[in-house]
């Protein structure tokens, strides 16, 4: 409770308001709320999210995760995902950090530290483990950091290979495994949603995608599902909605611009997919949106 309560107390001397915030530290956010917010569409990089006070739910595709305090999140790969902050209050915001992960270091310690190489089977790309004190104290310590500045460029990436050396050694190895070989079937999905990312608003092929990712087709399509809880399609067809979505909201768009500028010819199935997936017509999701404080808070 102490290490904690410290990185809730750090938090909130580093982020005095509502929001998700870079900070001098670098890979890690810092993540505040004083509301409970409704469920949002967001995406996770591959990283890992420390709660230090309140609770939050996630769920990606028919799968939910909450957590608090007590477990920690990864995320292997980039993920689209429904987030809500589920315990907030003005008296007891909500705090959390998420740190990017380093591929390369990690691969380093996988190496330096005979880890060995990464089972071949695919499971879902999150997963919530039982943070252990030497974790928590490496988090506090990290975020430390942010009070003596000058310390960061020499010790942060002392304390961040630490963190990465606690979860190659806990519950998550066998994921961390996965991201950190280059020849896993995580990795190997991780570059078919790298180029999903980049080229959502352009038709392809799954044969194409299977040959970015060095994969046959139905392997591509096995292994996907496994991790994402999608297929290719569907994840494009989520990143296209989601990024209409932001746009709308952000710039004001009309429901047939967003559509075309993430890939629509047809505006009718737009609309369609969109109540499908969010439950509301384009512009009317888009109105309560900004209406709404907590959207950016997914």
């Amino acid at each position: 409770m102490e290490k904690t309560q410290e990185l809730s107390e750090i938090i909130n001397r580093h982020l005095a308001f509502d929001g998700i915030e870079p900070c001098a530290l670098p890979r890690v956010k810092l993540i505040r709320s004083t509301t409970i917010t409704p469920a949002m569409p967001t995406t996770y990089e591959p990283s890992l999210c420390l709660v230090a006070q309140g609770k939050k739910h996630v769920t990606l595709g028919h799968l939910d995760y909450v957590y608090d305090a007590s477990q920690y999140l990864v995320a292997s790969v980039d993920l689209p995902l429904q987030g809500s902050i589920i315990e907030a209050s003005e008296e007891c915001p909500y705090f959390c950090i998420s740190l990017d992960l380093n591929v390369t270091v990690l691969s380093e310690l996988m190496l330096e530290h005979g880890t060995g190489a990464s089972a071949t089977t695919s499971k879902p790309g999150i997963a919530l483990s039982t943070v252990t004190p030497d974790l928590m104290d490496a988090a506090v310590r990290l975020l430390r950091l942010l009070d003596t500045p000058d310390d960061i460029p020499a010790l942060a990436p002392l304390v961040e290979r630490e963190i990465l050396y606690r979860l190659l050694h806990g519950e998550q190895s066998e994921m961390m495994r996965h991201i950190a070989n280059a020849e896993s079937r995580l990795s190997q999905v991780s570059r078919a949603i790298v180029w999903i990312k980049d080229h959502y608003a352009e038709p392809f092929s799954i044969e194409r995608l299977a040959r970015e990712a060095g994969m046959s087709s139905s392997s591509l399509h096995e292994h996907f599902k496994a991790v994402t809880t999608y297929s290719p399609l569907q994840y494009r067809t989520r990143l296209r909605l989601q990024e209409a979505r932001r746009i709308m909201v952000s710039d004001a768009l009309d429901a047939a611009s967003a559509g075309f500028k993430v890939g629509y010819e047809s505006p009718s199935q737009f609309s369609r997919d969109y109540v499908r997936v969010f439950g509301a017509p384009p512009m009317q999701d888009a109105q309560r949106l900004r209406a709404n404080p907590g959207f950016a808070m997914a």
